[in-house]
């Protein structure tokens, strides 16, 4: 079998999973996006063999963050639960978290785990729990059959919550927090991420659509819409530090400038610094989801070493995430992935093929 086909055979039991799969809340999604999001983010160039459970509740955590705000400024949005009108315990405790703290509803992650560290971890260790207990176990589950294509883990679902905690206390051997990812599964999931997360938050927004009442229409950009963050106070700092110009065609930008996520934010939701550069209006509407071209790549990946220190220092002033090794990372995953005959953004409505030589090394140096 070449690799193409494992991908595509892959996929269909992927497929499989999201259509046959037994939950009663939106953990699925959650958990196989956070899966993905930590195949991509891995520093090493090669696709990881080992997730934790810490890891993945950190990832679950942000990624149920902007969804435990009321919607339209009624409540939040229900996500599942035991009985039918209950919430997702995850989301019940993201959004009991958030409820305490004096952020608003646009208010960064970064922040709120930097100003209640203590809280945070109390979140973290709770979520993790939770996905210990039930969703992870529960995940590859289909027709009443586990189907382990995706990852193995060390636990039987009467685990305690003493021995779980033992472990977050940092007792050694108290518990077996990996889950070892099957052969090819983390390639075959960063290959195949581009296409995935598309389906899998049209299919998180359909159910929690159907469990709310509610069209489905406005719902998809509410729960996974870039604008959700305003970024006005990284927008005039961002043009400083590119001199005045639109990073895309270098031309002057004013104070209407537009902010736009070097790598799509539809491919991988990142709003740390080293993603995010000033352009045109114009330029940001006409890149859309498209992968930069090869020059824009080479000036990007330049810029965060060349500008460290001046983006460390508003990383700092703005109370902005900025994870460059994270950032960088997912890049090199996608980039040096990409399919022969994949077209990359120039200007307008001009593009460039694929050069596997030259992208790989970009990420070389």
């Amino acid at each position: 079998m070449t690799a193409g086909r494992g991908a595509i055979a892959f996929a269909e039991r992927l497929l499989n999973l999201l259509e046959l799969g037994s939950f009663a809340a939106t953990y699925k999604y959650a958990l196989l996006t956070a899966i993905i999001d930590l195949c991509l983010e891995q520093p090493a160039r090669l696709p990881p063999s080992v997730l934790t459970t810490r890891q993945l509740a950190e990832k679950v955590v942000e990624l149920y963050w902007p969804h435990a705000i009321p919607y339209d400024g009624a409540t939040i949005l229900r996500q599942g639960g035991a009985r039918k009108g209950n919430q997702a315990e995850i989301l019940s405790a993201i959004a009991g978290f958030r409820s305490r703290g004096a952020g608003g509803a646009t208010d960064l992650l970064h922040r709120a785990r930097l100003s209640r560290p203590s809280d945070f971890e109390r979140l973290v260790q709770e979520v993790e729990w939770k996905l210990i207990e039930m969703p992870i176990p529960r995940l590859q589950v289909m027709g009443g059959e586990e189907d382990r294509f995706l990852y193995d883990y060390r636990w039987t679902t009467s685990v305690a919550r003493s021995t779980v905690g033992g472990y977050q206390r940092g007792y050694t051997g108290a518990f077996d927090s990996r889950l070892l990812l099957r052969p090819r599964a983390a390639e075959h999931l960063i290959e195949l991420s581009g296409v995935l997360r598309p389906v899998i938050r049209r299919e998180w927004a359909l159910m929690v659509a159907e469990m709310n009442d509610l069209p489905e229409s406005k719902l998809e950009d509410f729960l996974f819409g870039a604008a959700r963050v305003s970024l006005d106070a990284v927008r005039d700092p961002l043009r400083e530090l590119q001199f005045g110009r639109c990073f895309y065609c270098e031309g002057r930008v004013d104070d209407r400038c537009d902010v736009d996520h070097f790598i799509p934010w539809a491919r991988y939701a990142d709003n740390s610094l080293d993603n995010l550069v000033a352009t045109h209006p114009r330029c940001n509407g006409q890149k859309r989801d498209f992968f930069a071209a090869l020059p824009h790549l080479e000036r990007w990946a330049g810029r965060s070493a060349r500008l460290a220190a001046q983006l460390d220092d508003l990383a700092q002033s703005a109370s902005w995430p900025r994870e460059p090794k994270r950032t960088m990372a997912v890049a090199r995953a996608m980039y040096t992935r990409l399919p022969e005959g994949a077209r990359l953004w120039i200007a307008g409505d001009r593009f460039e093929h694929v050069d596997p030589p030259r992208l790989g090394a970009v990420f070389a140096a």
